[in-house]
């Protein structure tokens, strides 16, 4: 594996890491067709459990088999591919050293009522499937927050000392949040920043929109006169929260959305100077050539060629 100089600039901002740890980032920083760039485009496929087989895959149903996850991602040029255990586990043998794979630790389900997941894989699971990374969800605002936070704190320990990366999903959600409150600007912000704090090397939030939600914030926001008017400058300040772009940080599809919708939406993330996107639902599932058209186009977008 050839590593480009965009790449080693990358790797030394993670400073206390391992040698181990900074080649399996590498492996999934080198991936694709964006290795090398500096950018990301990850397939996730943790909708199952969040939502439920029929909500996530009937749309499409070739996208039931495991392995019609592993080939989209391979057939694509992505950086890498996300799932929960057993994802993962039917495919391992087949698709073994064709992309680098990142284990979801944590997962919820549609029934609970409480915001928390519960931990559903480990790091020997991902050692043992040859994973690069493991990957963890927290609700900044919940309940359980603060527990999700110890969680991830010592499996991400335990990770490093074995040369993984680690990604987490920071979700802002329960408390006294609002639903708007979940995407507003100095939330999500916030949540990104706690992520980082917490030690990812990837950091995965949703797109945030122009709303503020708490009252102290806004008076800074207002203060400091920070713009925050469009969707790349709302990118760039989540960016400059994790750590002034010393971090990776990757943005979700969110819901469904029409392709020219999404397509615009991806042009503001890389505007913004993120990293890149982690997007499942809006590509599998469509139908296959057309997932894999959206994909390109994406990646494209990454490129900076449309």
């Amino acid at each position: 594996m050839r590593i480009t100089q965009r790449v080693k600039k990358i790797l030394a901002n993670y400073e206390s890491d391992s040698p181990g740890t900074k080649t399996s980032l590498a492996r999934i920083l080198m991936e694709g067709k964006l290795g090398g760039s500096g950018k990301l485009v990850i397939l996730p496929v943790d909708q199952g459990f969040e939502h439920g087989p029929v909500r996530s895959f009937a749309p499409n149903p070739p996208a039931y088999d495991p392995h019609y996850h592993y080939q989209l991602a391979i057939d694509a040029g992505l950086s890498a591919y996300a799932a929960p255990l057993g994802m993962l586990e039917a495919g391992a043998d087949t698709f073994a050293g064709a992309i680098p794979t990142i284990l979801k630790l944590n997962s919820s389900n549609s029934t609970a009522t409480s915001k928390d997941q519960a931990i559903t894989g480990s790091v020997e699971d991902a050692l043992r499937l040859g994973c690069s990374a493991v990957g963890f969800t927290i609700y900044p605002g919940s309940d359980e927050q603060f527990e999700m936070m110890e969680e991830i704190r010592e499996l991400a320990e335990e990770a490093k000392s074995v040369g993984l990366a680690v990604v987490i999903w920071s979700y802002p959600r329960g408390g006294e949040l609002s639903k708007q409150g979940e995407t507003a600007m100095d939330v999500t912000a916030y949540a990104a920043h706690m992520a980082t704090l917490l030690g990812a090397h990837i950091i995965k939030v949703k797109p945030p929109t122009d709303a503020l939600e708490q009252d102290e914030a806004k008076k800074v926001y207002k203060a400091q006169k920070i713009d925050i008017s469009t969707l790349s400058k709302r990118i760039a300040h989540v960016v400059e929260s994790c750590f002034a772009g010393r971090r990776l940080v990757v943005f979700s599809g969110g819901g469904a959305k029409d392709t020219a919708a999404l397509l615009d939406e991806i042009r503001a993330i890389r505007d913004g100077g993120a990293t890149g996107s982690i997007i499942g639902r809006n590509t599998f599932q469509r139908p296959r050539e057309e997932a894999l058209d959206l994909l390109s186009s994406i990646i494209k977008i990454y490129q900076g060629k449309v």
